[in-house]
């Protein structure tokens, strides 16, 4: 949508001195600053079509409730729907709060459902059931639609913005139904086909039913095999599904194989970030994302469940080390390296954990698939054990022996004990990392929301009982070494 103003802005750039080319411009300011000029209506109007709907919409956060009034005055609907696109639903919702009965109707009208659907869930009752009696019957069955699937499941995604026809019309037929449903939707570049009873036929490429001669059979322009999910599924399972075939639109069935609506590429986006930002979140340890408005009380509660268990496994991990009191009586100096063996264990953990937690997005995963990523993480966890070891060795005994003064046999034996329990602990950290998600899995509880902060503890545990037993072992009962 940049037009005029954009050209004007190249041509000022082009005079400008490097330093200013490489300034982004101020979208926002010139936004703001139209916004609360003298402008006639009309002109404002003309000045803001310059902008793309995300720099308005950006602007928007630096509006005072009435100046963004007055941009809902001045705006056409199609204009402000290009901007609700781009901003969240919560802020949306308030937004349209402040709007005008009629205007925001109109404004849900242009939304894709789907989002018109979310947008609608965050406005207050009353006024959500004023703006809903004001939409196109049509309009309004659609957002039910959507509204009545739940939030995890796919067809709450879903936008009834696409084309569909009949399977059994001829290329000319095709193409004015075509065309009489392009004057209300947008999502043209694929055409679905329906049977009689509404069930989902196939797909049609714009591009071949255009280039077709009417002779042409629409049978032979349909691929059949097109990729569908069902409204029912779960947003988890369909995530890989719609990723992997990259289509722009992916038709979405009812449980009778009914057409009902249509997953855009822009949703399955949206839907990947959603689900990685929780994924990351119960990574955490929690039990959903949290945002800056959230009151201390709801954070809380979201936090300490995991933290009272954590707590509880910490002192465990505090007693396991005072059972090895004895050892470090003897060797002090192995307590300086104690956090070493943690961090790097926690460090191989979280990583197998990752890659566990991807490769666990494919349901089909066989057993001896399953086996080959334990074998393959425990294979890279010691290998990298080892390299990792030999540098401890060497730069750890090279430490103890320029820098506390002691002898080389007592500073390689101490270093050496280190690098072993290196070796032992990223082995075991590793097979840790994965097996516990698969566990998980297995059990049919969500491996990302258990996983996380209880390898961590796990892990700890692991590294304190390797490294002290280690050290027991071949510093004290071996070498019998002290100091």
């Amino acid at each position: 949508m940049t037009k005029v103003n954009n050209q004007k802005k190249e041509l000022t750039t082009a005079e400008a001195t490097p330093a200013e080319n490489k300034m982004k411009p101020d979208y926002e300011g010139e936004i703001v600053s139209v916004i609360r000029g003298n402008l006639s209506p009309r002109v404002m109007q003309s000045r803001l079509e310059d902008y793309h709907g995300n720099d308005i919409a950006q602007a928007m956060e630096s509006l005072s409730p009435a100046e963004r009034k007055k941009l809902y005055r001045v705006c056409t609907v199609e204009m402000l729907a290009d901007v609700f696109e781009y901003i969240e639903e919560e802020e949306a919702g308030a937004y349209l709060d402040e709007m005008d009965i009629h205007k925001a109707a109109g404004v849900i009208s242009e939304l894709e459902t789907d989002t018109a659907a979310d947008v609608l869930h965050e406005i207050n009752k009353e006024k959500r059931g004023l703006i809903i009696d004001f939409l196109k019957p049509e309009i309004r069955e659609d957002i039910r639609l959507i509204a009545s699937f739940d939030d995890d499941e796919i067809g709450s995604r879903m936008t009834t913005n696409f084309i569909s026809i009949r399977d059994n019309l001829t290329v000319k037929e095709a193409m004015k139904e075509l065309i009489r449903q392009a004057k209300e939707n947008d999502n043209i570049s694929t055409i679905f086909t329906v049977d009689d009873c509404g069930e989902f036929y196939g797909a049609i490429d714009l591009k071949d039913l255009i280039t077709a001669d009417s002779t042409d059979s629409l049978d032979s322009l349909t691929t059949n095999s097109f990729p569908y999910v069902y409204a029912t599924e779960s947003i988890d399972d369909c995530i890989e599904k719609l990723k992997d075939y990259g289509e722009d639109f992916v038709p979405v069935l009812d449980n009778g194989n009914r057409l009902l609506g249509v997953i855009t590429a822009q949703s399955v986006i949206e839907v990947v970030d959603d689900e990685m930002g929780e994924d990351y979140a119960r990574l955490a340890g929690l039990i959903a994302e949290e945002d800056l408005n959230e009151s201390l009380a709801d954070s809380m509660r979201k936090r300490l469940p995991w933290l009272i268990i954590l707590l509880g496994l910490g002192i465990a991990v505090s007693g396991v080390v005072g059972i090895f009191e004895s050892v470090v009586a003897q060797l002090t100096l192995i307590m300086a390296f104690q956090s070493l063996i943690l961090d790097m264990a926690g460090n191989v953990g979280t990583q197998s954990l990752a890659v566990t937690i991807r490769v666990l997005t494919d349901e089909n995963l066989t057993f001896s698939q399953k086996l080959h990523l334990v074998f393959k993480e425990m294979r890279v966890g010691l290998f990298n054990g080892i390299l990792l070891s030999a540098v401890s060795v060497i730069f750890i005994g090279l430490y103890i022996m320029l820098f506390k003064g002691r002898t080389a046999v007592f500073s390689f034996a101490v270093s050496g004990c280190i690098g072993a329990s290196l070796i032992l602990a990223m082995l075991i950290s590793s097979a840790v990392g994965t097996l516990i998600p698969l566990f998980f899995k297995k059990i049919k509880v969500d491996p990302a929301v258990a996983s996380g902060p209880l390898i961590t503890t796990i892990n700890d545990l692991v590294a304190v009982v390797t490294y002290y037993s280690i050290s027991k072992l071949l510093l004290i009962d071996i070498l019998h070494m002290a100091g």
